[in-house]
């Protein structure tokens, strides 16, 4: 028995014309999963009696199992999921003025161990399943369906959860395949799908020739020595190789990459930083995002003074760069950017 939810709608319809069946039905049964949230096979009453039966023998169905749910003062939403061997992951569903975006994971906990993040001291366990990473946007969509939310507010995905999606390539991508489907899948538009990396950059490339996604870069470095020692995937791919993926990136004409960039006292957050990021940025299409460093129990970083944070994003505003500061939301629940954990720690 498999996930249905591992399929594509081209997977389905080669699986149903081998067993005879008109491919067309592929998009009968994507309707019922996305769109009308089925949770049998027996609820999809526009499939032969023959047909139900067909799929309820060889596929099954199933929501993650949510062990706990956190609200932050914000009204940010933690869901922390149990899957089938029993590990943990984390997704985070964030309240915009007008619209919900949700923070995916990609992986149970994750290897590159970037030096700042907390998910990263639990180290890699596993890659997640394209039915676990579905799952946690069809399940926040039914999520809102039970609060008489239309579910289709939620329109904007990131995955900045726990993992690094570009290290688990092949199932990412096939999961992106049905969270735009625009026909009969999840119907998110692709500039509102956002994926996030720590610089993994033969995979960069290749996301760009795949897709049609926004690419973000938690970069957070302006020297290959800070960078190393933050980060030590730049060990690997230093600043020079990753500035020249995202450079030829390829994407829409008014798209532009969005360098992440976390704040940390006393580490990376002088006027000469913002500088030699302006200098590093100048030759690419950039946003910046500037993040504050989220605190967490244990971690040896501080966060910057406001009057630092200010400067640096001055100076950046200054040489005409598109940059905000990114308020983060859920920190007090620990569901901000680098502070997710799930079980991982004790």
């Amino acid at each position: 028995m498999k996930n249905i939810l591992d399929f594509t709608r081209n997977e389905l319809s080669v699986w149903l014309e081998g067993k005879g069946i008109r491919t067309f039905r592929a998009g009968q049964i994507f309707k019922w999963l996305y769109i009308r949230q089925a949770d049998t096979f027996e609820h999809m009453t526009d499939l032969s009696t023959e047909l139900r039966k067909t799929l309820a023998d060889n596929f099954y169905i199933r929501r993650l199992l949510l062990d706990d749910r956190q609200i932050s003062v914000d009204t940010t939403e933690k869901f922390l999921h149990r899957l089938d061997d029993g590990q943990h992951i984390e997704s985070v569903l964030i309240p915009e003025k007008d619209h919900f975006t949700l923070c995916v994971s990609s992986q149970v906990g994750c290897a590159h161990d970037c030096q700042f993040c907390l998910t990263a001291r639990g180290g890699l366990i596993r890659n997640l399943s394209v039915s676990e990473i579905i799952a946690q946007v069809r399940d926040a969509r039914y999520y809102l369906m039970q609060k008489d939310v239309d579910p289709l507010k939620l329109s904007n995905i990131v995955f900045m959860g726990m993992g690094e999606p570009l290290a688990n390539y092949k199932n990412l991508v096939k999961a992106l395949n049905i969270i735009l489907d625009s026909d009969y899948g999840l119907k998110f538009a692709d500039r509102r799908v956002t994926v996030s990396t720590c610089g993994l950059v033969p995979k960069i490339t290749q996301l760009g020739l795949d897709t049609g996604v926004n690419l973000a870069v938690s970069l957070n470095a302006t020297t290959d020595e800070a960078r190393s020692r933050l980060m030590p995937i730049n060990k690997k791919y230093p600043l020079k190789e990753l500035l020249e993926a995202c450079r030829t990136f390829t994407m829409k004409p008014r798209n532009k990459i969005t360098f992440e960039y976390i704040l940390m006292q006393g580490v990376n957050d002088t006027k000469e930083d913002a500088l030699r990021l302006v200098k590093l940025l100048s030759p690419i299409k950039a946003k910046v995002n500037l993040i504050p460093f989220n605190e967490y129990d244990g971690s040896m970083f501080k966060r910057p003074s406001k009057k630092d944070i200010r400067q640096f994003l001055q100076i950046l505003l200054d040489r005409n760069f598109t940059a905000i500061t990114r308020k983060s939301k859920g920190d007090d629940i620990l569901a901000a950017c680098g502070q997710l954990k799930a079980k991982l720690i004790p």
